[in-house]
């Protein structure tokens, strides 16, 4: 993975970075462990095995783009998930602003994330513990979106639903954004994966209401209109033209087709007519 290199820092901080789930096999692959999903792909990019048991997490230690960094995946279930972030970073003696926490949610759709300096914990049970257990906000997060579930639906049953065949290609774009994400905050680059990862859905343009013209129209204009086309059917009537001029018209002794006043009133269709009315246009 490509990110500009920049002056290596002086401190040699290390970061925590901590997806949520749950551990069992029956959670694999569910929405709600969109953060041990996430940790999995920043072990796989940058070489990092998150197999060892230790703090009430399973925990890797290596190097993201230079920086040491220990990638978690707590092991106490969702809602205790503060227990194990708080014994991390107690014994590493990581201060909160330097851990970094993913999971997931339901206000964003799926293939969207949203980075955050701060903030409370939303409703999620996983960020209330954490929350608790450090005593502060004050922690960079990093939210995917897993979808909003259906009206009437238990939102137990669908954070715990896996994700469909259907968002596979946006799963594996958001997750990728989110490894690239990471590569900026662990530099301290936040603002800047904030800027470049913080997208917003598109809304669909509202197309204007087709309006009937009948209905815009006034009683006098109906009117006229109606006259109109009354004058158009007696002239095609008297001379066999109509609106258009074209037909089959009177004939004279001659043979040849004459055109009314009526047609030239319409239409204009005459100004001599042969062998009858000399018309005038009006």
């Amino acid at each position: 993975m490509y990110i500009k290199m920049k002056q290596r820092k002086e401190d040699t901080r290390m970061k925590l970075i901590v997806g949520l789930g749950n551990p069992d096999k029956e959670y694999e692959n569910t929405r709600h462990n969109i953060g041990f999903m996430a940790v999995d792909a920043l072990g796989q990019a940058y070489g990092i095995t998150v197999n060892t048991l230790k703090h009430k997490a399973l925990i890797g230690k290596g190097m993201i783009e230079g920086e040491k960094v220990i990638l978690a995946k707590p092991v106490t279930y969702m809602n205790l998930s503060g227990e194990a972030v708080r014994e991390i970073s107690d014994y590493y003696k990581i201060p909160a602003e330097d851990v970094i926490i993913i999971y997931d949610d339901t206000t964003l759709d799926v293939g969207f994330m949203r980075i955050r300096k701060k903030g409370s914990a939303g409703g999620h049970n996983g960020m209330k513990s954490i929350i608790a257990h450090l005593g502060t906000e004050d922690f960079p997060r990093v939210k995917i979106g897993i979808g909003e579930k259906r009206p009437g639906q238990d939102l137990a049953d669908y954070v715990l639903s896996r994700f469909p065949k259907e968002d596979k290609e946006m799963l594996t774009k958001v997750l990728d954004d989110t490894k690239k994400a990471i590569a900026l905050m662990v530099w301290d680059d936040i603002g800047e994966a904030m800027n470049l990862y913080n997208k917003k859905k598109e809304k669909k343009k509202k197309e204007k209401p087709v309006i009937n013209s009948d209905l815009t129209k006034t009683a006098g204009q109906k009117e006229a209109e109606e006259s109109k086309e009354r004058e158009v059917e007696n002239a095609s009537v008297k001379c066999g033209f109509g609106a258009m001029g074209s037909g089959d018209g009177n004939k004279n002794s001659n043979g040849e087709e004459s055109v009314s006043p009526a047609c030239d009133r319409v239409c204009g269709e005459s100004e001599l007519s042969p062998g009858g009315y000399t018309g005038e246009r009006l």
